[in-house]
């Protein structure tokens, strides 16, 4: 089981069974994302040094809330996305993402994890790092989505359907 925590311990989630990776993204969307956050008063660092949004991907049926879900609130970026991330109220921590169209997994924000966390698979969507030079080439290097990220979040949607 993994532990997922807000900065000030009221906020608090649990992820069952193995995650199904760990990325970091540079796209303009988790930058953009990570800076309106980071902007809340007394917020914790979401961005990296090298300007990435480190996340670890789990089944969304393996997330759940089990302390202060009455202090999450959800941040969109534009109106119509589908995309949301949660924020902890409490203390401005971010903690995750959601979605609200059918995507069956969950990317929790690796710097909010306690104990031990799947190690880093790959960076993606690095054609949209402010200095790709500054990218640490310690895993895989992808400028966009990776055919692997796209293949494990199709296996973990097939594991699904067959209650796995």
């Amino acid at each position: 089981m993994t532990l997922l925590a807000c900065s000030c311990g009221r906020v608090e989630y649990q992820a069952t069974g193995p995650a199904i990776l760990a990325v970091v993204c540079y796209c303009d969307d988790c930058q953009e994302g990570g800076r309106r956050i980071e902007a809340l008063p007394n917020a914790p660092p979401v961005l990296g040094a090298d300007g990435g949004t480190s996340c670890v991907l789990y089944r969304k049926d393996r997330v759940r809330c089990t302390r202060g879900a009455e202090l999450v609130t959800k941040l969109k970026l534009r109106d119509k996305t589908a995309t949301n991330r949660l924020v902890a109220t409490c203390c401005n921590s971010a903690l995750a993402m959601s979605f609200d169209d059918a995507k069956h997994w969950m990317p929790l924000f690796r710097t909010r994890l306690r104990g031990e966390t799947r190690p880093l698979d790959m960076r993606i969507c690095t054609k949209f790092a402010p200095d790709p030079e500054k990218i640490p080439k310690d895993v895989p290097v992808h400028r966009s989505f990776a055919f692997s990220f796209i293949a494990r979040l199709i296996g973990a949607r097939i594991a699904m359907m067959f209650g796995r």
